[in-house]
């Protein structure tokens, strides 16, 4: 065909760079581009139960495949998509939100359409969009559309933002050239400007000499891109000691022997806490200092050798690179290391980073976070797929030792609430087409599940098989830490568990499991039929209400002391 219509140019270009699930909800203005799905072979649509869970899964899914694509209607399917794109932006999550629209002949004669507010503005949405996006723009012309689609694609994954598209619904059969599909789009980062980097790069190299008592904390832009193999050989050629921040975890193979733990200011473990802020030189990689990430800003080196490593800019002490990405900067920087005499002596990791083994000498009682979080090590291999809901989950997985492989993902900055059960979805729709044997393995809190519980029957749909660990300790532990221990409005309705999967599965293989007690949990982890994804299922772990980790309540307590505005 010489020409193809502008929605298969769309799904094309998106099947091109590696994504091969859309996500979204059907509405009026997008049907006629839904339409389009099936000409693109390997492209599948999710068909989400609503919008929210949509962008969430979105946001899983691009943090394994590198990138994702969400299609509402106008108005009412994106504002619903909103608190989850916001969330990508935020995170450094690639993505492109396709909306689907009214015509231009409705919008230039300011029709009374639905999904409108009644005012004949056609372009709000749009303008709220531009402030959660890197790029906002809507089809206007046919002939500089496919130009604009490649801009907004390679935009979004090469920064690793969210980018927005609104398809006019007469656009969709519109006819583009087919041999523009010939022409990959380019994802290569700008080059940085020469000697701006060759000067950043000498600095960095000079002070690298000279410490005595070096580090390296890695956090969680090293992961959204795609640094992890240059953190990796880094430390091989220089052996100094490295950390990860909460949201870092699983940036760096913490099989390593140079791994020394999770920093997190005040609430670090006594020696991590000790040993990184003693140092002489800090190579902060990928840093995103959120008040959760960093123990509500409890940082306290003892240094002004801090040389920041970022996206979009680097920075030695006070001196700013603008336009430097640490991604060429660090593969320069480990080839001139090649070149000098490194007189390094590694020194010991704290003695913490290996408190998970403790767990092996307790075999009976009720389970606690303690015992879940430490024995959670043991039962996580290569490859696994891990989401942390906000909450009890997010910080006490800090306790959990991952194996070389393992990859982590959590909200920590945006921190929405219900976010991690869709975003495990969509994570199991990248694993999947990867390798059917990767395990996506959820932790959430029995209130959270509330919030985005139907996205269990997006899983159910399309026959994936994660695991849902869901904490049952009587609605939101972390809320009530913070605030109101015995608040009523920090309870939930209590819901029957057992009954979900019943409720989702339609005629789907599935397996509900109640643990509470370490005998229980041992015995389940044992199991060589349960440590193979075969089926969804959902396990129930019974806790106490105000059973909480350590950092977590220490955490809770300065969030209360800042959120009072007493700090």
């Amino acid at each position: 065909m010489s020409t193809i219509s502008l929605a298969t140019y769309i799904f094309w270009r998106i099947k091109q760079i590696g994504v091969d699930t859309i996500f979204g909800v059907p509405g009026d203005f997008n049907l006629s581009f839904l339409d389009h799905i099936d000409e693109v072979d390997g492209l599948r649509w999710a068909g989400n139960a609503n919008e929210l869970n949509a962008a969430y899964s979105a946001d899983g899914y691009s943090r394994i495949k590198g990138f994702a694509a969400i299609c509402t209607t106008f108005g009412v399917g994106e504002l619903s998509a909103t608190n989850g794109v916001a969330g990508a932006y935020a995170e450094h999550v690639g993505l492109i939100h396709i909306v689907g629209g009214p015509t231009v002949n409705a919008e230039e004669h300011k029709l009374l359409l639905h999904h409108t507010l009644a005012n004949g503005k056609f372009n709000i949405f749009k303008d709220m969009s531009k402030n959660i996006t890197v790029k906002a723009v809507s089809i206007e012309d046919i002939a500089t559309a496919p130009a604009v689609v490649d801009d907004l694609i390679r935009t979004g994954y090469v920064y690793k933002r969210p980018v927005y598209l609104v398809v006019p619904s007469n656009f969709s059969e519109a006819q583009v050239p087919a041999s523009l599909l010939r022409r990959p789009i380019d994802l290569s980062l700008p080059p940085n400007e020469p000697l701006a980097e060759k000067e950043f790069i000498e600095h960095v190299i000079k002070k690298i000499v000279r410490a005595k008592n070096p580090c390296i904390l890695v956090d969680a832009c090293a992961a959204r891109h795609d640094v992890k193999n240059s953190v990796e050989a880094l430390v091989k050629a220089t052996q100094f000691p490295v950390y990860v921040t909460p949201m870092g975890k699983s940036a760096f193979n913490e099989d390593s022997p140079r791994f020394s733990g999770v920093y997190v200011g005040a609430l670090s473990k006594p020696d991590v806490k000790e040993s990184l802020e003693n140092s002489d030189l800090i190579l902060s990689i990928g840093g995103l200092l959120s008040d959760y990430n960093t123990g509500a800003f409890t940082y306290h080196y003892h240094t002004t050798n801090v040389v920041e490593f970022h996206s979009d800019f680097c920075k030695v002490r006070s001196a700013v690179y603008m336009g430097i990405q640490m991604q060429t900067a660090l593969s320069k920087i480990i080839r001139g290391l090649a070149e000098v005499d490194l007189k390094y002596t590694p020194t010991p990791i704290p003695a913490s980073v290996s408190e998970y083994k403790s767990v092996q000498q307790i075999t009976s009682g009720k389970l606690t976070q303690q015992y879940l979080w430490y024995k959670l090590s043991y039962f996580l291999r290569a490859g696994d797929i891990v989401v942390a809901e906000t909450g009890t989950s997010s910080f006490g997985i800090l306790q959990a030792h991952y194996p070389a492989g393992v990859t982590a993902i959590s909200q920590v900055l945006w921190g929405s609430i219900g976010y991690a059960l869709p975003s495990s979805i969509g994570a199991a729709f990248a694993a999947e087409e990867i390798d059917r044997s990767k395990r996506v393995i959820l932790f959430i809190g029995d209130g959270s599940l509330q919030l985005t519980v139907q996205a269990i029957s997006d899983a159910f749909r399309q026959h994936l098989h994660p695991y849902l660990f869901v904490l049952n300790n009587k609605g939101y532990t972390i809320e009530k830490m913070i605030h109101g221990l015995h608040a009523e409005y920090n309870n939930i309705q209590p819901w029957d568990h057992k009954k979900i999967l019943e409720l989702f599965h339609y005629k789907d293989d599935y397996e509900y499991l109640k643990v509470g007690t370490v005998e229980e949990m041992n015995k389940l982890y044992k199991d060589p039929e349960f440590n193979k994804p075969t089926k969804l299922r959902l396990i129930e772990l019974m806790l106490d209400e105000f059973d909480a980790p350590k950092n977590l309540i220490e955490q809770a307590r300065l969030s209360e002391i800042i959120n009072s505005g007493k700090e």
